[in-house]
Formats: structure tokens, sequence, C-alpha cells
């Protein structure tokens, strides 16, 4: 728990640098005074849910954003180290390519054994799925729709919906999925 202030200070300062305001300008943006912002930059702060709610919205993240600890720029993650969901009695296989997670974004690559089905998870309200075939050829259903994809072809869909996936092939298919939920303020 002690670290939060010190996690609060880092993001929030390295956020302001990369946006280009000074404390000045962001307090302005965020609605509060100048020193509670320099407080919070300290580390020694411990600022009230609405001044951090204000510094979010203006820093435009989200509150867990600003207490998690600062990501490194850079990480490798070897291809042992990513995980792997097994789906369908092992017919899928399902590897998040997003180590660190992002809000609002998961990205899978999913390989289908040949013939294979998997239904999908509706996602939460208004979220937008975009999904490409690599290799192979697979079939969506969505909307009482049957879409047919081949190697380089995308389709987007409300990932809200009820979906499935099922390869067509006698042979692998690889399919990338991008899955962004939507702001509700929108």
């Amino acid at each position: 728990m002690d670290q939060l202030p010190r996690h609060l200070a880092e993001n929030v300062m390295n956020l302001r640098k990369k946006m280009g305001l000074s404390q000045l300008q962001l307090a302005k943006k965020a609605q509060i005074p100048r020193s509670t912002l320099t407080y919070i930059e300290s580390g020694e702060s411990n600022p009230s849910l609405m001044n951090l709610a204000k510094v979010s919205a203006a820093l435009q993240v989200s509150l867990e954003e600003l207490i998690s600890q600062p990501r490194s720029q850079l990480k490798l993650i070897k291809a042992a180290e990513i995980p792997v969901e097994k789906k369908s009695k092992n017919q899928v296989r399902v590897e998040k390519l997003l180590p660190d997670p992002i809000p609002g974004m998961e990205i899978d690559r999913m390989t289908f054994s040949p013939y294979s089905r998997m239904k999908g998870t509706p996602h939460i309200l208004r979220t937008k799925e975009y999904l490409y075939c690599s290799e192979g050829e697979v079939r969506v259903y969505v909307q009482k729709q049957q879409i047919d994809l081949r190697k380089g072809d995308v389709l987007a869909f409300p990932g809200d919906e009820p979906h499935a996936y099922e390869n067509l092939v006698g042979k692998k298919t690889v399919c990338f999925s991008v899955v962004v939920f939507a702001p509700t303020g929108l």
C-alpha cells in the first residue's frame, strides 16, 4: 500500500510530460489547485478520490493506470512465457499477446485445429472486435450471419454480440483477435 503514492507520483509526472504539459497547465485542465498537483507529484500525498478522478480524466487514463506500478518501456516475453489457454476440448489454442494488460484492449492469437469450432464469449457492452485471418480459412457466426474469412481478410463486428468461430479447412487456421472496449462517455 505504501507504494501507491510513489506509483501515482511517477505515473502522473510521466504522463504529464508525455502530453507536454506543465504542472500549471495540467492543474487547470484537471480543475484542481497547482499545489495539489505538486503534492501528488511529490509522492507524499494522499489525494481525495475526487482529485484523482479529475487528474485521470485530464490525463485521459483510468484510475487504475494512475496508481499501478509504472511500466518499463521494454519487455521481452519469451515464447514459453506467453500465457496460453486451450479451448474447445484442446482444439483451439489462444495465446494472450499483451503481456501487460492495457485497460480496454485484448489481443489474442488463435490457432484452430482442422475443422474445429469455438464459441466466443460476448464482451462488455459497446465492444468492437477485429478478427484477422493470417492462415487458413475461418467462418464467423455473428448477428445471425455467417461470414467467411480467408488469409488476409479482416472482419470488424460488435464484440458484445454472441459469436462463434469455425475452421473451414483440413489444416490449421490462425487468426488474430483484437478486442477494443469503447469508452462509456461516448
